[in-house]
């Protein structure tokens, strides 16, 4: 087992900074939270993606393509020394409880890392829109990132259009890739973000975003945390799992929200995450 990174000594984050992180999610669909962990932190979180992204490749099924020289994977917490620490952070929990409820689940954990060379995304948002969403204006789920670089422009930084989490368009590519001739609207929307080691942003996964090229020669690697509201469902879509000896070793607060198979061993996972349509790039 990991010894557990070092994370900053955090108060429990004040009503006013949850109050307007609920806020940007309903409205830009996204929010952050600077410096919630110092450099040093995020330093150990690459070490501990490079591993795992370095034996992921190595073997069939444990990376994903998402576009040229772009790649995806799903890892077990215990592949991560600051997963505690991520998890129990006072914003982040706070955020998860004022949207999703207290009962919110983690579902997903994984990485996306763009390589020197990797293009234009099309534009996209990561499922379907569900139907509490279309018709409640309710958000089931959230996508917490965490950048293991201080990211430049030359690097390809993530982009996003602030408020189209509520778009609802019947012609959208499986239901989640808007047709061409909306493309303007959107680049005419965009926010490009430039984390640094140590923020952690959360966003409604429907809001459209997209990953831009990198021209540089270093690759930015970029970890996803995802969690759902009760029935949400997105669980079904991850493999995560945790060992007995991890799990006996986890704040039980924390396993109050780990709805994951407990195992003798784990098994490395087999990427099924897919997104269609991103494996083409935008070329």
């Amino acid at each position: 087992m990991h010894e557990p990174a070092t994370a900053s000594t955090a108060a429990p984050a004040p009503g006013a900074l949850v109050e307007t992180a609920v806020g940007d999610l309903h409205t830009a669909g996204v929010t952050a939270c600077r410096g919630a962990f110092p450099p040093q932190w995020a330093d150990v979180l690459r070490e501990d993606i490079e591993a795992a992204f370095a034996e992921a490749r190595g073997r069939e099924g444990g990376a994903v393509s998402r576009g040229p020289h772009r790649y995806y994977v799903e890892i077990h917490p215990e592949q991560l020394r600051g997963f505690v620490e991520l998890v129990e952070h006072p914003w982040v929990r706070a955020v998860c409880e004022a949207v999703l409820g207290p009962d919110y689940r983690i579902v997903e954990l994984g990485f996306d890392v763009p390589l020197a060379g990797a293009v234009d995304q099309p534009w996209h948002r990561d499922f379907p829109m569900p139907d509490a969403t279309r018709h409640q204006r309710r958000l089931t789920s959230l996508a917490f990132n965490v950048t293991a670089v201080d990211t430049r422009e030359d690097m390809g930084p993530f982009e996003i259009a602030p408020g189209t989490q509520w778009d609802d368009d019947a012609r959208f590519g499986h239901r989640m890739f808007p047709p061409r001739d909306t493309y303007p609207r959107y680049a005419g929307l965009a926010e490009r973000k430039y984390p640094r080691r140590g923020d952690v942003s959360a966003r409604s996964a429907l809001t459209i975003h997209r990953g831009t090229a990198n021209h540089s020669p270093d690759s930015r690697p970029v970890l996803v945390l995802g969690v759902d509201a009760p029935g949400a469902g997105n669980d079904a879509h991850h493999d995560m799992a945790v060992t007995r000896a991890y799990w006996a070793s986890l704040p039980g607060r924390v396993r109050a929200h780990l709805h994951c198979p407990v195992v003798e061993e784990l098994t490395p996972i087999v990427q099924k995450h897919t997104i269609e349509g991103l494996v083409m790039g935008d070329v």
